[in-house]
């Protein structure tokens, strides 16, 4: 029996994930998306038009609640989000969530709680989990020729995403958001870093608020120390520079190597070695690593199907029953270092994380 679908929240984020289930359906996946729900009439009828849904609404329980859906992606708010998942742990659905779960660590861990207490299946949308640079450059570090690992150096920046195509005017108001850049945005670098480097215990981070918008950060500086010693430092930042795309920088340096990318998707990855110079692997070189590290058929993969891979992960994952990834508990772990990087930046020093 195909997984019956219904998406609530119709913004930016919620085009994303809808065009790659409407994807994920043209190639014969067992999946029915079939119900649409925004608080704009207008926008879910839009959506369910494009989809051919059968189901539109402006009241999320109502879906939420129906016997007619398996699963339900939340894309809302996130200020909307801890009591949309918790609706529908108690109704007994699957949930996929964007990211960040929730404006807390506290929130965030009250969700992990009702979706295990519910036994369904849950992920959340951290999605360079999926990103062949990012696997493709973890395959590479695990080489033990190249020593002690030292050291490993971020830059996230992007435009204010209240404009352009984000459209988000929500994530200038606090209450709303929970914070700025490093919540918003850089939540997805501090799980890669986790995921990279090992667990971080303790965080010193500042912070900057330049563009008028109360409690909603624009510039986060933070230095991580890992449960193995290593210490990564991230910069985030939010800017007004309206024609630069969304942009990253990596580069991790070990005792006779060293690694760095400034494509966080497709794209490509410099390795310099002890000796000789640096070497660049394309980005079809990257791609056809990533497959195979994936185990991915390239002849039904394409690079549409790539950008779809978490939704069809999580949905395989839902449809038998099985946990999917990344869940809530690893955006639980990346809440718990982001809400030490508020704390650390409030009292000036140093944090563990809890």
């Amino acid at each position: 029996m195909p997984l019956k679908i219904g998406l609530i929240g119709c913004g930016f984020i919620g085009r994303f994930h809808a065009a790659n289930l409407r994807h994920l359906q043209k190639l014969q996946a067992p999946i029915a998306y079939t119900a649409v729900c925004d608080r704009s009439r207008e926008r879910a009828e839009a959506f369910a038009k494009i989809a051919g849904c059968e189901v539109v609404t402006t009241d999320a329980m109502m879906l939420i609640e129906s016997d007619a859906l398996d699963a339900v992606y939340i894309c809302t708010e996130t200020a909307e989000h801890p009591a949309l998942v918790e609706a529908a742990a108690r109704a007994g659905k699957h949930v996929f969530c964007e990211k960040p779960l929730a404006k807390s660590h506290t929130d965030a861990k009250r969700m992990l709680d009702a979706v295990e207490a519910a036994g369904v299946t849950h992920q959340v949308g951290l999605v360079l989990r999926f990103s062949p640079v990012y696997r493709v450059l973890e395959d590479l570090m695990q080489d033990t020729d190249l020593g002690a690992l030292l050291a490993v150096q971020m830059r996230d920046d992007q435009f204010f995403p209240d404009r352009a195509h984000y459209a988000s005017a929500w994530r200038g108001d606090v209450e709303r958001a929970g914070g700025g850049t490093l919540i918003e945005h850089s939540i997805h670098d501090v799980d890669l870093l986790a995921r990279l480097v090992g667990p971080i215990d303790s965080v010193a981070c500042v912070t900057r608020f330049t563009s008028g918008h109360d409690g909603i950060e624009d510039v986060a500086m933070a230095s991580f120390t890992h449960a193995s010693g290593v210490t990564s430092q991230l910069a985030s930042i939010w800017h007004a520079l309206d024609d630069r795309p969304s942009t990253r920088r990596l580069e991790v340096f070990f005792e006779r190597g060293c690694f760095m990318t400034e494509h966080d998707y497709f794209g490509t990855v410099t390795v310099q070695r002890r000796k000789g110079e640096p070497v660049t692997l394309s980005a079809d070189e990257v791609l056809t690593r990533f497959m195979t590290l994936e185990g991915l058929d390239a002849d039904t993969h394409d690079l549409r199907s790539l950008g779809a891979l978490g939704d069809q992960r999580f949905t395989e994952a839902a449809r038998t029953g099985r946990p999917a990834h990344p869940s809530f508990r690893e955006a639980v772990a990346a809440h718990a270092v982001v809400d030490a990087c508020y704390r650390s930046a409030s009292e000036g020093s140093a944090i563990d994380v809890e």
